[in-house]
């Protein structure tokens, strides 16, 4: 007899790959051959390279946008990125929906695909290796990636992107595992070479193969939080590396920063999140009960919800108690 775990993919608050269950969940998905094999290879490797179909005039305009942004109009920028230019470029906006990119993440995680961010790269970041888990949480965990879009062609000079397969897999360390309290930090990344150096040891220990991402104009890749990836040195100073990463949540989550939240204290730095796709704010939700202000802690759950779901769950709790209590003890 089946369980609702080898049926039931919303059974589980976690991504489908993750599941012990998986097998049996994609036999059920009824996906195309190609959109399986898909699914298949970023459950085993963590990551899949597509392409996402965009046309090479929004490519060229995304670009031509980057690289005349002035980066004091954003939020955040630097030598090297700019974040959030959606919000002044159409193009990089239609890149971040892409509809061949949503596709493929509705297939991947099962929910609805929300893209927050997008980091735009004139240059290589040359950043040392890291997971997004560290800067990105949600609760379910693991409802997080990011896609990574070449707007030129990437080689092993102008500083591609390197990434381990399968660390997916490995656990998911938070500045709590390294020794840090995070309410206590003057800024966010106030201890983050600690973090940049476990990491860097931890690769070398686990003995993971090291790829770089070579890939034509156009081509995308898509990882999952936890894959550790990073930027290569840049070998040709003069070269550009224009490319785009969008970051992604999934729907039916609260969202949070790692970095500023210690969790073992119930302290969550929580983040209200727009949607690319809309303009307008994400929706968030505790275990299926609407979260009515998201961005603020602690969070106020919708009452009626929270009511019909705890009488839910004592309903199911007194239900198993009498199986259990006629089952031990006959009565």
């Amino acid at each position: 007899m089946s369980t609702l775990f080898e049926t039931e993919v919303a059974a589980l608050n976690r991504p489908w790959v993750d599941s012990p269950y998986f097998p049996d969940l994609l036999k059920r998905a009824g996906l195309s051959p190609e959109m399986e094999q898909l699914v298949r290879t970023f459950a085993r490797d963590g990551y899949v390279i597509l392409d996402p179909k965009i046309d090479d005039e929004t490519i060229e305009a995304a670009a031509r946008d980057m690289r005349k942004i002035p980066p004091e109009k954003l939020l955040f920028s630097d030598g090297t990125r700019l974040q959030d230019a959606w919000t002044m470029s159409d193009a990089i906006r239609r890149i971040a929906i892409a509809t061949a990119v949503m596709d493929a993440l509705k297939a991947l995680y099962q929910r609805q695909p929300y893209p927050f961010q997008t980091l735009s790269f004139r240059c290589g970041s040359q950043q040392k290796t890291h997971s997004d888990t560290i800067h990105f949480g949600s609760i379910p965990y693991g409802f997080m990636c990011g896609v990574w879009v070449a707007l030129e062609d990437i080689d092993e000079a102008n500083g591609p992107l390197h990434y381990y397969p399968e660390s997916q897999k490995l656990p998911i360390y938070d500045l709590l595992d390294i020794g840090v309290t995070a309410f206590t930090q003057a800024q966010a990344f106030e201890h983050y070479a600690r973090y940049e150096e476990f990491v860097e040891g931890m690769m070398v220990r686990e003995g993971l193969e090291r790829l770089e991402l070579h890939v034509k104009r156009g081509q995308a890749l898509i990882w999952a939080s936890n894959l550790f990836h990073g930027g290569t040195p840049i070998r040709d100073l003069a070269r550009s590396r224009l490319s785009q990463v969008t970051h992604y949540h999934f729907h039916g989550c609260m969202y949070f920063a790692p970095l500023l939240s210690d969790p073992g204290l119930g302290l969550l730095h929580v983040r209200n999140l727009t949607d690319i796709t809309t303009g307008e704010a994400i929706p968030q939700f505790y275990n299926g009960i609407a979260i009515e202000n998201p961005g603020e802690w602690p969070p106020k759950l919708n009452i009626d919800r929270a009511q019909q779901a705890m009488i839910s769950d004592a309903r199911r709790s007194s239900s198993v108690v009498r199986r259990a209590k006629r089952f031990l003890f006959g009565r």
